[in-house]
């Protein structure tokens, strides 16, 4: 085959470029108009976030020990080992939750005065 039969578009020369981009101007979205930023969340939160934490380790053996762990962003933290050192860790930390004065602002006041 020689080089006067070969088309434009079998060889490497063939190839369409395309024309550069300007780089000048915001960038173009999916259609005129349509922003291409990355937003937010569109699902905002209510609001609520983890404040008291209450972790529990029970194994299904009754040879092997409970424990559990009670914590809060107010610096409240317990931690017991055993059976009912657990249950009353459990009881305090419904306690807690009643009285925290980040889970209950309105509290604090009645509380100080």
């Amino acid at each position: 085959m020689n080089k006067a039969s070969r088309t434009a578009t079998n060889g490497p020369q063939g190839a369409m470029r395309r024309p550069p981009r300007p780089s000048v101007g915001e960038p173009k979205g999916v259609a005129e108009g349509v922003p291409i930023a990355v937003r937010s969340d569109p699902h905002p939160g209510d609001g609520r976030r983890p404040v008291a934490w209450l972790r529990i380790v029970a194994p299904p053996s009754w040879s092997v020990t409970p424990s559990a762990r009670s914590w809060c962003t107010c610096g409240y933290e317990r931690q017991a080992i055993g059976r009912a050192a657990v249950l009353q860790l459990i009881a305090a930390h419904g306690e807690h939750r009643t009285a925290c004065p980040l889970l209950n602002p309105s509290s604090e006041g009645r509380t100080a005065a």
